[in-house]
């Protein structure tokens, strides 16, 4: 995911960016960002968008981990891993303020996002370069705290229904001009939490995004290169299989608090005297979540899965961004899990059908796809 803008900018020019995924040459780049539309679902549903089913898969790409929209866009928006950008999951953990708090829609008024995310943005680079740099997305997003941490930089596009937003985007794309552009698209995630991706209602989506695609594509300047990706997959969980956890006597004993998301839930553990009290607790944790749930969970300490470079090389990540993650991290071992901590949440997480956050291959494995330009 960190590669997909970079290399477009690289494409452009832009120094200190590389090509790493060999984009084709342009004058003007449009990187397409599909909420929700891992490549599992793109693939099972081509009847519905022939545009996609009939463009060149340039490359199947790893969404960040955890796979959610908050980590994935800041890797794409910094063309930098997690550890380093600092957007740990939908919630992370603030030592400062002791609690978890949202990296989307409810970020925290006293968390800024430029502290938060400090690293200069691609479209930040891109634009000291002189390039045309433009975002197309909904209104609502310009000043948002998520475009603030992770893709800051240029013009901001305000359009909210499809048509607008194409018609935006082409307006925004003048030949002779070199450009970067930056479109995104929360339609199908939308309508995959609450109707799942294997709906009617998300296949109508899809079929909306291949026509509104279509005429973008049509409507470019020569030399102008289209390419599609999204930051996650999706899967959809039955009903009784989203599971309240804080029903469940003494699971969450010796939690501060969770936060992430429920397919991939973060346990910040109670403060302890010594690092070897904290060792020791975190084992006893994970050890009770085994006698639960068995082989249906994996559970893995906050150094394990730093050192196994989850979240980017070890040696690259930043103290402060380490104490965001979960001392223990529980991921479902399979598609048909959810945990929920109804007791922080409340109960309309329950609602939701399609979940993402976890490592199966619905959820991790998104689409690099070329739109229009020259094969």
């Amino acid at each position: 995911m960190a590669d997909v803008l970079s290399s477009a900018a690289a494409v452009l020019g832009v120094p200190g960016c590389n090509n790493v995924l060999e984009l084709p040459a342009a004058e003007r780049v449009v990187v397409v960002l599909v909420d929700g539309l891992g490549l599992e679902q793109l693939q099972a549903r081509f009847g519905y968008a022939p545009l996609l089913r009939n463009a060149p898969l340039l490359a199947e790409l790893d969404a960040a981990f955890p796979t959610t929209t908050a980590a994935s866009l800041a890797s794409l928006g910094t063309g930098t891993p997690v550890g380093t950008h600092g957007l740990t999951g939908y919630d992370s953990y603030s030592v400062e303020l002791g609690q978890a708090v949202n990296m989307l829609g409810n970020w925290d008024q006293r968390v800024d996002p430029v502290s938060w995310q400090p690293v200069p943005t691609v479209l930040e680079r891109a634009q000291a370069t002189g390039l045309d740099v433009v975002t197309v997305s909904r209104k609502k997003f310009r000043s948002s705290a998520l475009t603030t941490a992770a893709l800051r930089g240029g013009r901001f596009v305000g359009a909210d229904s499809a048509h607008a937003r194409v018609r935006a985007a082409l307006e925004n794309l003048t030949a002779g001009k070199r450009c970067l552009m930056y479109f995104y698209w929360d339609d199908l995630d939308k309508t995959g939490h609450a109707s799942g991706w294997q709906s009617t209602r998300w296949s109508e989506h899809l079929e909306e995004l291949d026509s509104a695609l279509r005429r973008l594509a049509a409507g470019v300047p020569k030399n102008t290169l289209v390419v599609l990706t999204a930051d996650h997959g999706m899967v959809d969980i039955a009903r009784d299989a989203r599971l309240d956890v804080s029903a469940i006597p003494g699971l969450l004993d010796d939690v501060h608090t969770t936060f992430g998301e429920p397919r991939c839930l973060q346990l910040r553990l109670e403060p302890q005297d010594s690092q070897a009290q904290r060792l020791h607790l975190q084992e006893a944790v994970i050890q009770r979540w085994k006698d639960e749930f068995g082989d249906q969970v994996h559970a893995a300490t906050r150094e394990q899965l730093i050192h196994g470079g989850w979240y980017g090389p070890a040696d690259t990540i930043r103290a402060e961004v380490a104490e965001r993650i979960g001392d223990v991290v529980l991921l479902p071992a399979s598609d048909d899990m959810a945990l929920h901590d109804i007791a922080r949440i409340g109960t309309k997480t329950l609602d939701m059908v399609g979940q993402h956050g976890g490592l199966t291959r619905a959820e991790a494995v998104v689409p690099l796809v070329q739109v229009a330009g020259n094969s």
